[in-house]
């Protein structure tokens, strides 16, 4: 077969599609008109603050609640007729602390295995194999009302992962987590998706746990899709930034900045913090120029890389 024709058979995946959802409680708008296409490929965030739409969403590719308009897919398959189908392929680990408490470690991630389908021998393997995964091992015979919350959001993860989905949905996986808990939890995410070859939703409202994890952001607010895209695609911004440390009369560098088109901010370590849309290779020699004309020394000059806090913000306020 020539390359030619081996190309054409070269397929992506569609983890999920969206075409003009819309989620209505009673009054309240819940998702607003989403369109959304996403490919399979690795970790992606789900960005926004509470009550921008982010569990709504989890719930309705799951099949949990059905949209008031429009249509969605998870694989190619309906989420209004074939929640089953896609269950079987996907893993889910809510937000809300949903376990037994009167169970163990094996028992729950066994039973969660045989929900899936899975023969109990085979469940009970499986369950030994991704509680030793998530690092619950000498534990997992402990009843779960004594554990720990960060061991039961080890537990949640277990659980979703037991019958080897093809898509995981974590909501919210580091809450109430300390920060050894929580870097560790984002390893194993980081694992997951690269890795093992199973493909990542994670639902957060930090947005370092996502830029740690993920290499695509979805982000919603009120509802509506407020950014999406590749977070290192994101970070080239037409706006540059700079961070100055000035050593003298602030006040007449920095209007001296602006009569330039600089945007400036005088931050409260007393840094000049300095944006601009315009990309010129000489900034720098620009402001040593304006430090030597205004009398002040320049001490430092760094050129600041925007952080997924800086562009989530910027679109933010565009809303």
């Amino acid at each position: 077969m020539a390359q030619s024709d081996r190309l054409c058979y070269i397929h992506f995946t569609m983890l999920f599609e969206l075409n003009n959802v819309s989620v209505t409680f009673g009054t309240t708008i819940a998702l607003d008109d989403l369109s959304i296409e996403m490919a399979s490929g690795g970790a992606i965030g789900l960005l926004g603050p509470n009550g921008a739409g982010k569990s709504t969403l989890i719930k309705m590719l799951l099949g949990f609640v059905k949209p008031t308009r429009g249509s969605a897919k998870v694989f190619d398959m309906e989420v209004e007729t074939q929640q089953v189908n896609i269950r079987e392929r996907v893993g889910y680990m809510p937000e809300d602390d949903c376990l037994i408490p009167t169970m163990n470690a094996v028992q729950l991630v066994a039973y969660a295995g045989q929900l899936c389908g899975m023969p109990f021998r085979d469940a009970m393997q499986r369950a030994h194999e991704v509680l030793y995964y998530v690092g619950v091992d000498e534990e997992r015979y402990r009843s779960i009302s004594g554990y720990s919350a960060g061991m039961r959001q080890r537990i949640k993860l277990a659980q979703a992962l037991v019958h080897d989905p093809k898509l995981l949905l974590l909501d919210e996986p580091t809450n109430g987590m300390d920060t050894s808990g929580r870097e560790e939890m984002l390893v194993l995410v980081k694992d997951i998706s690269e890795d093992k070859g199973i493909d990542v939703l994670l639902s957060s409202h930090l947005l370092p746990d996502v830029e740690s994890t993920c290499q695509t952001v979805l982000g919603l607010s009120n509802g509506s899709l407020a950014v999406h895209g590749k977070i290192d695609e994101l970070r080239k911004k037409d706006v540059r930034a700079f961070d100055l440390k000035i050593i003298g009369d602030r006040d007449d560098y920095i209007a001296a900045l602006q009569r330039h088109q600089y945007q400036t901010e005088l931050r409260p370590d007393g840094h000049v913090y300095v944006t601009t849309e315009t990309q010129h290779n000489s900034d720098g020699e620009l402001f040593f120029k304006v430090a030597h004309e205004t009398g002040v020394q320049l001490r430092q000059l760094v050129e600041v890389e925007h952080s997924l806090e800086d562009i989530f913000a910027d679109v933010m306020y565009e809303q």
